[in-house]
């Protein structure tokens, strides 16, 4: 599939779509030409992102009740960009996160998007201009992979953590970042008697620990990303740890997917 500029083949009513291929998860977003979001897709990026990517365009569009004859335009972002035949362009991670916030909140912001690889802290001025951005790449720890680690570790489902978390009346701090030094220090807390809610919690804790000290809070703070998508405490555990609320967009997860397609619409450069 390719898409030209030439107006005379843009649908007559077009959707746009945006393609978030991460490490973890690859998430479609598709939008209409009023940037409503009529579709969207997320499923495991597996080994082979090229598959996962149309399966994700196939069923957003579903979703969206169009179809491919639809698509006036499709971008990509992500880790596995360039791994999406169909998307005419790119961009990156940050500019499509950065897009996709300031889309639902335009205002000045402090983005935060923990995924599944990495955590990104993202800054944004009034006009959605960004003034700069720091990213986790090095290291596991407070990203989806490290609280996957530490639930194959107490034994306990992925998905209930955030129910765990909230039903905790005495919180297990844990003292690294570490996953590794972390995993050990879970066995410790286990080996006496500590409740697992208690230490769930705790990991909670180390995650947006280890956000809020890789740069500054501004006043408008903003938190996507899968980790935020299913774990909902997490922004409310941050929200007492800054002392002001959070946020959300409502589909925390898509905002890179949507951010790619707000690019596709308009057609411009970062």
């Amino acid at each position: 599939m390719s898409y030209e500029k030439d107006p005379s083949l843009i649908p007559a009513r077009p959707v746009y779509v945006g393609v978030d291929v991460g490490a973890s998860r690859t998430k479609v977003a598709v939008l209409d030409a009023s940037k409503r979001l009529v579709g969207f897709a997320v499923q495991k990026s597996g080994t082979d992102f090229t598959a996962t990517a149309r399966q994700c365009l196939e069923a957003s569009l579903q979703m969206a009740d169009c179809s491919e004859t639809a698509v006036a335009n499709a971008f990509s972002t992500g880790y596995g960009r360039n791994n999406v035949p169909f998307a005419r362009d790119t961009r990156t991670e940050i500019g499509c996160h950065a897009g996709g916030c300031y889309h639902y909140f335009p205002k000045a912001l402090t983005i935060i998007d923990i995924g599944g690889q990495d955590n990104k802290v993202i800054k944004l001025d009034a006009s959605g201009r960004r003034t700069g951005f720091k990213m986790n790449r090095k290291c596991a720890a407070g990203t989806g992979a490290f609280l996957e680690e530490m639930a194959a570790r107490l034994g306990i489902p992925l998905e209930q953590m955030n129910e765990l978390a909230v039903r905790s009346t005495d919180m297990v701090k844990l003292g690294s970042f570490c996953t590794v030094f972390s995993a050990t220090e879970v066995l410790e807390n286990i080996r006496h008697g500590k409740k697992i809610e208690d230490i769930v919690k705790g990991v909670f804790f180390s995650v947006i620990r280890r956000v809020v000290e890789m740069d500054a809070m501004t006043e408008n703070v903003v938190m996507t990303g899968g980790v935020v998508a299913h774990n909902p405490y997490i922004v409310q555990m941050m929200e007492e740890l800054i002392g002001r609320p959070i946020l959300v967009p409502e589909k925390p997860q898509l905002t890179g997917a949507i951010g790619a397609a707000l690019y596709a619409m308009n057609g411009s450069t970062e």
